[in-house]
């Protein structure tokens, strides 16, 4: 009779624990602020939206990669009752390890933001620093892998059945004339500031940068 009871306890003490994380998932509990993107075994990809003033509530988040869109100076609120103020400048990337917050838009303009989530351990694969028709800046490094401020110049061009060992999350700045087919699917040719594509590791795919001035993008590439 004891043991079974404590069956029961460990299993309700399970439950309880998985329904709090559930309710942690940004996504469910602040829906206003946080939209799947792109979700994968790879990586979650939220766009992260906050009008000036505006608060979150509680929440956590894994190991992550976070891209700056538009500028903002946020605070962060932890469980520990801690405040930290952050500005976030545009077109900037930061590792931010996993965490349980609660933001808060203490600036006076809107702050977007792409938050590129990992959901494994850190892999094998070499990620590229140099390519051809690239200029390729670091902007932040994680165990999981790097977000690079990618500069496509003309000629830049992957021919069809192109495939790497590493994944990666393709965030547009602004307008962008690049042609992106993936895996035999109609091509991508229209990008617009904060636009995102998802090139799975091995998965063939053919671009094409057609401008005549480079046009920058941001790459997330996952080991």
């Amino acid at each position: 009779m004891k043991a079974g009871l404590t069956v029961l306890v460990a299993v309700a003490m399970v439950a309880a624990v998985a329904g709090t994380s559930r309710a942690q998932d940004p996504v469910k509990v602040d829906p206003g602020h946080y939209k799947v993107i792109v979700d994968n075994p790879s990586v979650r990809v939220l766009r992260i939206t906050y009008a000036a003033g505006a608060k979150s509530k509680m929440h956590e988040h894994p190991d992550a990669i976070v891209v700056v869109l538009s500028s903002g100076k946020m605070q962060f609120a932890t469980p520990d009752g801690k405040t930290e103020d952050r500005d976030l400048p545009a077109d900037t990337a930061m590792f931010t390890p996993a965490v349980t917050h609660n933001p808060s838009n203490i600036g006076k303009t809107a702050m977007d933001a792409i938050l590129v989530e990992f959901k494994s351990k850190a892999g094998t694969a070499t990620i590229p620093t140099d390519r051809p028709n690239m200029k390729i800046k670091s902007l932040a490094e994680a165990p999981q892998g790097s977000a690079s401020l990618v500069s496509l110049e003309p000629g830049f061009h992957e021919p069809a059945g192109t495939k790497h060992d590493y994944d990666q999350v393709v965030i547009a700045l602004g307008p962008t004339p690049t042609s992106l087919a993936i895996d035999g699917k109609p091509a991508k040719t229209t990008w617009k500031r904060g636009d995102v594509s998802f090139i799975g590791r091995g998965v063939a795919h053919e671009s094409k940068f057609s401008g005549d001035k480079p046009a920058d993008v941001v790459i997330v590439a996952i080991k």
